[in-house]
C-alpha cells in the first residue's frame, strides 16, 4: 500500500510517499503565489523520484494552511496532528515538539502514542519564525542557510530587544552602523528567536524528549541557542522540513487500513 501526505507551507510545499509505512521518496518546493500549484509540482516530483505513477497511490492527505487547495487530496487534517504523528513515528520517545515554519511557530506536547495532548501556537506574527530570519539574512547579505555558519563565528551575542520584525530590523541596521561584528548580529537574532519560543514552550510545559521541526530546525545557531533557553537536548531529525507531510502520509495509511 502506498501513501502520500502533502503539507502546504507558507514558504515551501513539501511531500512524502510512504509505502507500506516506510519513507519511498519525498520533495520540497517553494510554494510561490499558487498553493495549488506547489501542491501539484511537489506531487509531480514526488511520484517521479519514486517512479511510480499517481494510480497506484492508494491514499493522499494534505495539511498545512494551504491543506484546501489540494485537489487530489483524499482528506485534510490540521498540521498540529501531523507534526505530532511524524515526529512520533521518527523518534516515539518525543513528548514536546517545536515546530518553527515560515510564518508560524507551534509547540506540541504528545503522549506515549503520539497523540496531540496539548499545543501553543504562534501565527498572528512573522516574529521569530522562518519569515523573520528571511528578513534579517537579507539585510546582512547572508542566505538563510549561511545563517548557522555565521552564528559559529561569534564570541558573543548582539543585545537584540525587539522580536517584532519591523522593529528588530531596525536594530540590525542600527547595529551593522555601528559596526558591530556580523556574526554577533546573527547571534543575536537566533538568541531572540530562542527566547520567544522557549517562553511559549515553557507556558506548556516541556517534558523530555524534544524534537524541533520545520525548515528552521536546518538553523544549528538556532537549535544550540533554544536548547540553552530551556536546558534541554534537541532532537533535530536528518529532514525536519518534511515532518509535517510525514504525519499527513501515515494518517492516510491509517485511514485506508487502519493501521497507525
Amino acid at each position: 500500500m502506498i501513501t502520500a501526505g502533502i503539507d502546504v507551507g507558507s514558504l515551501s510545499t513539501d511531500a512524502v510517499l510512504l509505502r507500506d509505512g516506510e519513507v519511498l521518496a519525498y520533495s520540497i518546493v517553494n510554494t510561490g503565489a499558487q498553493a495549488r500549484a506547489a501542491a501539484e509540482r511537489a506531487f509531480e516530483e514526488v511520484l517521479e523520484k519514486a517512479g511510480i505513477s499517481l494510480s497506484e497511490v492508494d491514499t493522499v492527505v494534505a495539511t498545512g494552511y494551504g491543506r484546501m487547495s489540494v485537489p487530489f487530496a483524499d482528506g485534510q487534517v490540521t498540521e498540529i496532528s501531523c507534526h505530532g504523528r511524524g515526529s512520533a513515528f521518527l523518534n516515539p520517545e518525543v513528548r514536546t515538539v517545536i515546530d518553527i515554519g515560515g510564518q508560524d511557530s507551534k509547540v506540541i506536547r504528545l503522549d506515549g502514542q503520539g497523540n496531540v495532548i496539548d499545543f501553543l501556537m504562534n501565527d498572528k506574527c512573522a516574529a521569530g519564525t522562518g519569515r523573520f530570519l528571511e528578513v534579517m539574512a537579507d539585510r546582512l547579505e547572508l542566505s538563510v542557510a549561511g545563517l548557522g555558519n555565521e552564528d559559529l563565528k561569534a564570541e558573543r551575542a548582539a543585545e537584540i530587544s525587539s522580536m517584532c520584525t519591523v522593529f528588530a530590523e531596525s536594530e540590525v541596521i542600527s547595529l551593522i552602523a555601528r559596526g558591530v561584528p556580523r556574526p554577533e548580529i546573527v547571534r543575536g537574532l537566533h538568541r531572540s528567536i530562542a527566547e520567544r519560543t522557549a517562553g511559549m514552550a515553557n507556558r506548556l510545559g516541556v517534558m523530555p524528549r524534544v524534537m524541533m521541526t520545520g525548515g528552521v530546525a536546518k538553523n544549528p545557531g538556532v537549535v544550540r541557542a533554544l536548547s540553552e533557553k530551556l536546558g534541554a537536548e534537541i532532537v533535530v531529525p536528518p529532514e525536519p522540513q518534511i515532518v509535517g507531510a510525514l504525519g499527513a502520509a501515515l494518517i492516510a495509511r491509517k485511514k485506508r487500513s487502519g493501521k497507525a
